[in-house]
Formats: structure tokens, C-alpha cells, sequence
């Protein structure tokens, strides 16, 4: 199984992230990670999706989504000459002894602590996906109440493949 990252930019309509995920889902095909933002352009948004297969099927997922008219354009995002980033919210149970053990854990990956309760706290943290897992696995020692992440959002490096429409 092969990893692919996709990066489409679409019109920014309603109904174009149904269409897409419907795409998927007719399909068969799973989708590992999906993230919509509005571009600076607010006609459009753009999609990261990340799916896994089979590489004649992650080419069909790729045909398939240039055939979908709200989409104006698709860029693979290739490990090297890509950037990804991920964004985690971890809320760890920590009464006021351990603060600042779970504290400690977060400034080695550079984390932040953006809410403190009388009996948690919770961390942010942004990075590659690898980064993320590390940092749940040390708070793992902890009663770890919640979790959200955000799903993988890149961009190609450098401005030559870079498109401006209309």
C-alpha cells in the first residue's frame, strides 16, 4: 500500500465537499486525512486529501477527482519537495503534581500548554505526523481525556508550480 497527499484547489461552493467525499465513497476508496480552508482568493478553497492504495488506484483516485468540475486544479504533494503539517489538541488529566512533568513533555516538542484546569491540561502541537505520534506517546504515561487533530494541510515548496486562475 502507497500513501498519496493531494492538494485541490476547488471552488469555494457549497456542496463541493459532499461531491468529493461522495467521489470516495462510491468508489470504495478511504480517505485518511481530509482539511478545507477558504484561499486567499475566497472564490476558491483548497482541499488536502490523503488516501492509501494500491498505485494504479491511487491514480484512478487522481483522475477521477480531475473529471469533478468544481475542481481547477490538483497538485500531488511528494514528501521532498512538499511541506505537510499537522495540528493536535491533547487534554491530559494532571493535578497539580504533575503539571509539571506533562508540561516538560510539551517543551521538548516545543508544544504549547494553551489551557490549564484545577485537574488538566491541554497541549498544542504542530508537525509532521511522526512528531504528533511521538508526543502522544509520551503522554500516554497519563490519562490522556481527550484528543483532536486537525488531519494533514501542505503546500509544494517554492512559487514555480504555483497557479493563479482567473
Amino acid at each position: 500500500m502507497e500513501r498519496i497527499v493531494l492538494s485541490l484547489l476547488v471552488d469555494n461552493t457549497s456542496g463541493v465537499l459532499s461531491r468529493v467525499a461522495g467521489l470516495f465513497s462510491r468508489r470504495g476508496y478511504n480517505i485518511e486525512s481530509l482539511t478545507v480552508g477558504v484561499t486567499a482568493d475566497e472564490r476558491y478553497s483548497r482541499m488536502t486529501v490523503v488516501s492509501t492504495g494500491e498505485p494504479e488506484i491511487l491514480d484512478q483516485i487522481e483522475k477521477q477527482l480531475r473529471k469533478l468540475e468544481d475542481v481547477r486544479d490538483i497538485k500531488e504533494l511528494k514528501p521532498g519537495s512538499s511541506v505537510y503539517r499537522e495540528l493536535i489538541l491533547v487534554k491530559v488529566r494532571a493535578n497539580a503534581s504533575e503539571r509539571q512533568a506533562v508540561s516538560a513533555i510539551a517543551d521538548i516538542f516545543r508544544a504549547t500548554v494553551v489551557d490549564v484546569g484545577k485537574d488538566s491540561l491541554t497541549v498544542m502541537l504542530t508537525g509532521d505526523q511522526s512528531k504528533l505520534d511521538a508526543l502522544i506517546n509520551l503522554l500516554e504515561d497519563y490519562d490522556i481525556l481527550e484528543l483532536a487533530r486537525t488531519g494533514v494541510t501542505g503546500l509544494s515548496r517554492g512559487a514555480e508550480d504555483v497557479r493563479h486562475l482567473p
